[in-house]
């Protein structure tokens, strides 16, 4: 997703001075606090934007001297300084298809490209263990530790937020799915359309009898195979329709996704969870291929029965960027599937249970304390930040997040010499899914909670593996952050994680970097980062 500045510029400049004078003055974020300790957690109803940062930039003085209606050009006035940024804001993400990709590309004995590799993506596939909120909305999870050996005063802050998990015994509104699958020459291939007709048939099986289900094909034209049919005793008739398709022609992605929504339009169950799931490998070269047009035609459906875009990627050759764009600007997420226990993990383990949404257009906006903090940088987010006073403009675009989901940001924070007490404050805002009224939650941290050694044997196992995932994105990606290990040493603190947690998804994540290693043959040394002060561009 862009980044949403929508030009202004001009307003922002005072709105950080301020905002820099009220963190100085200790009046931060809701539930800010001061204290050195852990973590700390505050819930407000947010009822409208009355929060919102506004103001314009002061109109500089005029130039001494200037008299009799004379004054300095523009060029000639002395820049005003501008306040350091000490806010970071961004939409929340849940996509995990740049880390699925890169390990598909590694496993053919290629290096992904810098640009399909989102430290986000990375970081967000694997479990964090925070704690869960009661209700709907989100806990917030606030800590870190002091970065590695050669990083001076820099630490890993991890903001961590999550949701209640599904309910057991399947209570959820039924869903309407429309599915849409690419049958272009490109998906010829293994691993492209036999993969997406074995994951639709375990599909088939896993959804409820009061679920209903929508098939369409797209190759240079988009066909209706099924029209939205409850799923009762129409099982047979779903699978009969997605064993007869057959690759053929080039790819009209506009096409499958604009018939896509007129069937989620024509099928569309009031008091259901209505989505149109995209299997394709994106690589559209037929129709409009830009995913900002593609998506304007279809805004007025998705905007009035909001009909939210979950994107399925496939294949060795993939559209990453295509994919990214459009369910980031479709109110959905993406994911990617390389083999059938991928396919079953998505189609089992995940889409059943979090059809259902948990928060809409979500955002995270976390304030550093200018008084302890001297630098910090965001890991990834790239394409998912928000210009700082849209935080609680909720006509501006969020992510949407699911049952269960957990988010994961993670910051390169620099600390002041002699810093002590209050580090960040980490607030996340929401729209309630059925009724749209917003929702914040908050967190803090202080400099007693990242005081710990990051790699210590009684270091959190949890926050190891999200650091090695981040190191690991920046290093494909030909980034450095402080304390970055190089590949072999990343290799074997993955393999240490993976036989400390006994979790599978952390052995694969060192297979991958061993892979990584082999392919590359080169190391990089920590980094201590610049001087300037506040974020890092």
């Amino acid at each position: 997703m862009e980044n949403r500045t929508h030009g202004r510029t001009y307003r922002r400049t005072l709105g950080l001075v301020l905002a820099a004078g009220m963190l100085a003055g200790g009046a931060l974020l809701t539930g800010c606090g001061a204290g050195g300790g852990g973590y700390n957690s505050s819930a407000e109803r947010a009822d409208g934007p009355q929060g919102k940062s506004r103001g314009g930039q002061v109109a500089p003085a005029p130039a001494p001297g200037a008299e009799d209606g004379a004054s300095q050009k523009a060029e000639d006035r002395p820049e005003k300084p501008v306040a350091p940024d000490y806010l970071s804001t961004f939409a929340l993400d849940v996509d995990t298809a740049s880390y699925g990709y890169a390990r598909r590309k590694l496993g053919d004995g290629e290096l992904p490209g810098a640009e399909t590799v989102r430290p986000e993506e990375f970081v967000n596939s694997f479990r964090q263990g925070y704690r869960r909120p009661a209700g709907n909305g989100f806990s917030v999870t606030v800590d870190g530790a002091r970065a590695g050996e050669g990083s001076g005063d820099w630490s890993l802050v991890r903001v961590g937020l999550a949701t209640r998990v599904a309910d057991e015994d399947g209570e959820r509104p039924p869903a309407a799915l429309t599915f849409v699958v690419d049958i272009s020459g490109s998906m010829a291939g293994t691993g492209r359309l036999d993969l997406v007709k074995k994951s639709l048939s375990i599909l088939t099986d896993e959804l409820r009898d009061d679920d209903s289900v929508s098939l369409v094909t797209f190759s240079d034209k988009a066909k209706t195979l099924v029209p939205m049919t409850r799923l009762r005793d129409h099982r047979g008739k779903i699978r009969d329709a997605v064993d007869s398709m057959k690759p053929t022609d080039s790819t009209n992605v506009e096409a499958g996704v604009r018939r896509g929504y007129e069937e989620a339009v024509a099928g569309h169950r009031a008091g259901a969870n209505n989505r149109v799931v995209l299997l394709s490998d994106a690589l559209a070269n037929t129709g409009e291929t830009d995913a900002d047009a593609i998506l304007e035609r279809i805004d007025d459906a998705r905007r009035e029965y909001g009909i939210t875009l979950f994107g399925v990627g496939v294949g060795s050759d993939y559209g990453d960027a295509l994919m990214e764009r459009l369910t980031d600007k479709g109110d959905g997420h993406t994911t990617y599937i390389g083999d059938e226990t991928q396919a079953r993990k998505v189609f089992v383990d995940q889409l059943p249970a979090h059809i259902e949404l948990r928060a809409r257009d979500a955002k995270a906006q976390v304030a550093f304390d200018p008084k302890n903090v001297k630098q910090f940088k965001l890991i990834g987010y790239e394409n998912r930040k928000v210009a700082d006073d849209d935080f609680r403009d909720d006509s501006v675009d969020g992510g949407e997040v699911g049952p269960g989901h957990t988010v994961t940001a993670l910051y390169a924070v620099r600390l002041r010499d002699g810093a002590a007490g209050h580090v960040a404050t980490a607030t996340v805002r929401w729209l309630d899914p059925k009724t749209r009224a917003p929702h914040e939650q908050s967190g803090t941290v202080g400099t007693g909670a990242i005081d710990g050694s990051l790699w210590s044997d009684d270091g959190n196992k949890r926050l190891q593996v999200a650091a090695v995932a981040a190191y690991f994105a920046e290093e494909l990606r030909g980034g450095t952050l402080p304390g970055q290990p190089g590949l072999g040493e990343l290799s074997t603190r993955a393999s240490a994680l993976a036989a400390g947690t006994e979790d599978s998804s952390v052995r694969k994540l060192a297979t991958a970097i061993t892979q990584a290693d082999r392919l590359r043959g080169d190391d990089r040394g920590p980094d201590g980062g610049g001087e300037q002060e506040g974020e890092m561009g």
